[in-house]
């Protein structure tokens, strides 16, 4: 009995340490992938414990190894957008300038209805009086409300990713009409002379670019560009 509760102490404060280690924030944050690594922890941390004659480490070694295995993915995501893109997946918009997309509900397996109960559970009881619904890589949905102001355009401005931890987005760069040289140039202008420099960059439907480098204040400027989104 004294042995099982010293099992569970010791794992106890493991699997605290490896959470710690990880930088996990509460369960709803967590990409898809975060998720598996922490079930898979819960349930392994169960087995000495439960069964007296399991050695302590046949807990120990694999929680460890999956802790291990979440930072090295984590790190590897930050560098590759392929990487980031394969293990977290994507945000869906599934209401698109005020009109719902069949398409992307699809997508995600769900129906009207579940878009209906995710819209009210954030408070948005008007689907009218939405602009876009993104359903985030977590599973919670963002919503970007109409203008309220009769003086201000009726469409919500929705940007689109540039560079995300000193990488760019080539899909959302050519959704914009601009290139990477358009970019660079502003980025030059502004003393940055890699894009690695740029922790995050995004551009707006009229044409404002915002720029927050990973040392120093954001900037923003004006670009013609040609996409529509």
């Amino acid at each position: 009995m004294l042995l099982v509760l010293l099992k569970a102490i010791l794992i106890y404060f493991l699997v605290l340490l490896c959470i710690r280690l990880t930088g996990k924030r509460q369960l709803g944050e967590m990409q898809p992938f975060e998720l598996v690594v922490m079930l898979m922890i819960a349930d392994l941390a169960t087995v000495p414990i439960n069964d007296p004659y399991v050695p302590f480490y046949a807990g120990v070694i694999p929680i460890i190894a999956l802790t291990f295995l979440s930072i090295i993915i984590s790190l590897i995501s930050r560098k590759s957008l392929r990487v980031r893109r394969l293990v977290d997946g994507k945000s869906v918009i599934v209401i698109d300038r005020g009109s719902i997309s069949l398409t992307n509900l699809k997508k995600l397996n769900m129906n009207v209805h579940d878009l209906l109960e995710a819209v009210r559970a954030e408070g948005n009881l008007d689907i009218n009086a939405i602009q876009y619904a993104i359903f985030e890589n977590n599973g919670k949905i963002s919503i970007v409300e109409k203008s309220k102001d009769p003086t201000a355009p009726t469409d919500s401005f929705l940007p689109l990713i540039i560079i995300a931890d000193g990488k760019y987005d080539m899909r959302n760069l050519e959704l914009c009409g601009l290139t990477k040289q358009q970019i660079d140039i502003v980025l030059k202008k502004n003393g940055i002379i890699n894009p690695k420099e740029v922790l995050f960059a995004d551009i707006r439907q009229d044409g404002t670019l915002y720029v927050s480098p990973k040392n120093g204040d954001y900037f923003t400027q004006n670009l013609k560009i040609k996409g529509v989104w």
